[in-house]
């Protein structure tokens, strides 16, 4: 029997992983990602804007980052905003252009960015948890369920869920062994 509420978690569990992948395009990984200026917001005529948004960014030779804004008067604005994103990589401004270098990550500092993917997962999972405890209340709620059709869905609300968790692990994995590839 198809239950809607399984739909209803499948959509949400979808947003918890999508969300989990673009937190992690956010890690540096030793090489130039225009993904790690994701969460610089720029002070912009006094409203916090995206870098992206006022800024085009590219990738040159594989490991510095070159934002050049539209608008030529934000330069120092969008040093300060990359400066204060505490991204571990001093912003160069030459006037026109900002560039970024992208150190080669240390051992140790590998080890800090695979901790951090670690705990990025570990948060996916308590949330799609949450939605498995929601599912399961919702389901022990639903009077027109009887006790039979009841147990069959809260089998069906742990199989998605352990698809889940071993989708966000398999994702984390994934970006841990890219972190730590030299």
């Amino acid at each position: 029997m198809a239950y809607p509420i399984i739909d209803t978690i499948k959509g949400r569990m979808d947003k918890v992983v999508d969300h989990l992948q673009s937190e992690l395009s956010t890690v540096r990984t030793g090489m130039a990602n225009a993904n790690m200026l994701n969460k610089v917001n720029v002070d912009y005529y006094g409203s916090p804007t995206p870098l992206n948004q006022i800024a085009g960014i590219s990738v040159v030779e594989g490991r510095t980052l070159v934002i050049k804004p539209y608008d030529p008067s934000s330069l120092k604005d969008i040093e300060k905003a990359c400066h204060a994103a505490d991204l571990g990589i001093a912003p160069q401004n030459d006037g026109s252009v900002i560039r970024m270098t992208v150190p080669q990550l240390t051992g140790e500092t590998r080890k800090e960015m695979t901790k951090k993917v670690s705990k990025l997962g570990e948060e996916a999972k308590v949330q799609i948890r949450n939605i498995r405890r929601d599912a399961n209340t919702a389901v022990k709620k639903d009077e027109t369920l009887d006790e039979d059709n009841q147990k069959d869905c809260e089998k069906e609300i742990q199989k998605v869920t352990d698809s889940y968790t071993k989708k966000i692990d398999q994702i984390t994995d994934a970006k841990s062994k890219e972190v730590m590839k030299q």
